[in-house]
């Protein structure tokens, strides 16, 4: 049976796999939380297929996406990371990367999981839209104007709307999945 997609993702194989495994899935995983928290930030002006191609270097490079440790990370960290070939080599990307890991840990030890923290925001339930088409489908909302604007005053970097609104997407608090795609429905 053939299955139809939100059509961003057709493009190739990997993106049909994460589109249909991982895109829009309710995750309160704090080391999945943070991995995408790296990803999007470092595709910013990039397409996500780009980030999603150099996903696995980034889990080597950035210690498998475990916050406490990239926290720690220090100048001799940037310098191993802005040689190296298997991520987007941007220093201010890097270095958001690391002070967000730090905000990120300071706010798991404040709410006991950054998920608990995060959730708060959508009342912790998934907002679910019914997008009949792309062109629907917003780059921003007021909900990501109000966690770009806490999240810029606790400490994180180079998150803004655009991008903290394919966050919430991809990590399933909103279920942006067109209503024509079977995984609208799943989610659900």
């Amino acid at each position: 049976m053939k299955h139809e997609r939100c059509p961003w993702c057709l493009g190739f194989e990997e993106y049909q796999k994460y589109h249909d495994l991982e895109w829009g899935m309710p995750c309160r995983d704090d080391q999945k939380l943070f991995e995408f928290l790296v990803l999007e930030s470092a595709q910013a002006g990039l397409s996500w297929a780009t980030i999603l191609k150099r996903r696995e270097g980034y889990r080597r490079a950035f210690a498998n996406f475990n916050p406490a440790l990239v926290a720690q990370f220090d100048e001799a960290e940037i310098k191993t990371l802005m040689s190296n070939k298997e991520i987007i080599r941007n220093r201010l990307k890097i270095e958001s990367a690391i002070n967000n890991a730090r905000v990120f840990v300071k706010l798991q030890k404040e709410y006991g999981t950054f998920a608990d923290f995060l959730w708060r925001y959508v009342n912790d339930k998934p907002i679910t839209n019914k997008w009949k088409s792309m062109s629907e489908v917003p780059s921003k909302t007021e909900l990501s104007d109000k966690l770009a604007k806490d999240f810029k005053k606790i400490g994180f970097r180079f998150l803004g709307s655009t991008i903290l609104y394919s966050y919430l997407q991809a990590m399933g608090l909103v279920n942006d999945h067109l209503v024509s795609c079977y995984r609208h429905k799943e989610i659900k």
